[in-house]
């Protein structure tokens, strides 16, 4: 049972006299927990809906289509707490950050239903076999899984949980219940590389085709790591090698399977300097917000909407900057470059902003704070705006990681800030200061 907190005006729950406060006991007989059961049961033409107000118990019939909304909100988008990770993992990013933050950044969120929701990965040691089920029953798909590696004995190390093992036996029932799956693996030097994830992309080709997209991701390592375990960062002729293994593995699935199904991230191409692969190497871009094809997606967007420019366009005049973070930057002054020929009168500055916050090692623009932003473009020519990605700010658009505001950075460098999706049709349209 999960209480109501809003009620929509004119919706069919306030014309039924449902009201903020009630409680929301079951819809068609089944018990409401959780959103999932929310949005599950009330996926009906015909619903009833048994609810109380104090100690009064009462019931409301409404008729719609299918998968109308019926007006109702609660407390937390999941209508109850977040399950928490039970793991200790030997890369984990949290337990990376420095003291002094927001409480909210060091909570480790390990729950199958943001999977669903958010697209989050879970690696699965929290669920039990009647959790299977129910994401079973409901079809609740796809469930996008930290896999890490398939050697029991290795992901118990890794993980530094006594069930990481056992689970993996959960990517069968999934599959074999036509489930579709994602998974991710972290990768760690001298831990799960090499013939292990030679072994574990073996392993998980047994669940295509539910199983249509994995990705490989270098473990995040910042400079907050003591009394850590002593992950060292992959070398550019290692991310080289590591794109050559997987890469070859996917060539051998497109001649099993039709598909490439593996894919190495944006980073290990980036810090190595091998080229991006073109736009249809990363098939339906199902990783891309696990960093993997982001870039090539994000030049072809630029370059398609570049094509299109209208002649007016192409003479407007305008200075604005970019700060992006280092790994980005080569190809934020390609991109700009051709954008400045293709239009004499703009100017743009590309900033790389050095990560002091968490350390060098992290070059992504997406772990960038505020302060380092603040620190490195004081006093430097910034024009009419300065461009940043969305992904700089938390989920509800209002804070960096290290906890400053927008309006307090666009104050400090005294220059509107403009915040751009992961889409570069949209990010060319904002640095020329068109419609898209």
């Amino acid at each position: 049972m999960v209480q109501i907190t809003e009620v929509a005006a004119h919706s069919r729950a306030a014309k039924r006299g449902i009201c903020p406060g009630d409680t929301l006991l079951t819809i068609n007989g089944h018990e409401i927990r959780d959103v999932l059961d929310y949005r599950f049961f009330l996926a009906e033409k015909n619903i009833s809906l048994c609810l109380s107000r104090g100690e009064e118990t009462y019931t409301v019939s409404i008729h719609k289509q299918e998968y109308d909304d019926i007006g109702l909100s609660f407390e937390t988008p999941l209508m109850d707490k977040k399950h928490s990770c039970e793991n200790k993992c030997v890369f984990c990013f949290i337990d990376q950050n420095p003291k002094g933050m927001r409480d909210s950044i060091y909570f480790k969120d390990d729950d199958s239903r943001l999977s669903f929701l958010h697209g989050n990965y879970i690696t699965m040691t929290n669920l039990k076999h009647q959790d299977i089920q129910r994401i079973i029953d409901m079809r609740i798909s796809p469930v996008n899984v930290s896999v890490h590696t398939t050697n029991p004995e290795l992901r118990i190390r890794m993980m530094k949980n006594k069930h990481a093992g056992e689970v993996l036996a959960y990517l069968k029932m999934l599959s074999d219940a036509d489930i579709s799956l994602r998974g991710q693996i972290v990768l760690c030097k001298g831990i799960n590389d090499g013939r292990e994830l030679d072994r574990t992309m073996e392993d998980l080709t047994a669940y295509y085709p539910s199983l249509d997209s994995v990705s490989i991701v270098p473990a995040g390592l910042t400079k907050h790591r003591q009394g850590l375990y002593p992950l060292q960062p992959f070398t550019p002729k290692e991310c080289a090698a590591v794109i050559r293994q997987v890469n070859t593995f996917g060539e051998r699935c497109i001649e099993r399977f039709g598909q490439r199904i593996f894919y190495p991230a944006d980073e290990l191409y980036v810090k190595s300097k091998t080229p991006l692969p073109d736009y249809a190497f990363f098939g339906e871009y199902t990783q891309i917000e696990n960093g993997v094809g982001m870039l090539s997606s994000f030049i072809y967007e630029f370059l398609c909407m570049l094509d299109s420019l209208t002649e007016k366009e192409r003479q407007i005049s305008r200075c604005v900057s970019i700060a992006t973070g280092e790994a980005a930057a080569d190809m934020m002054l390609d991109l700009t470059s051709r954008l400045c020929q293709a239009c004499p009168n703009l100017k743009v500055h590309v900033y790389p902003i050095k990560n002091h916050f968490f350390g060098g090692q992290v070059t992504v623009t997406g772990l960038l704070t505020g302060q380092d932003i603040a620190r490195q473009l004081q006093d430097k020519p910034l024009g009419e705006a300065l461009l940043l990605s969305r992904n700089v700010l938390r989920s509800e658009g209002d804070l960096f990681l290290c906890g400053m505001t927008p309006d307090e950075l666009s104050g400090k460098l005294d220059v509107p800030l403009i915040f751009n999706p992961d889409d570069g049709g949209t990010f060319l349209c904002n640095v020329l200061g068109i419609e898209e």
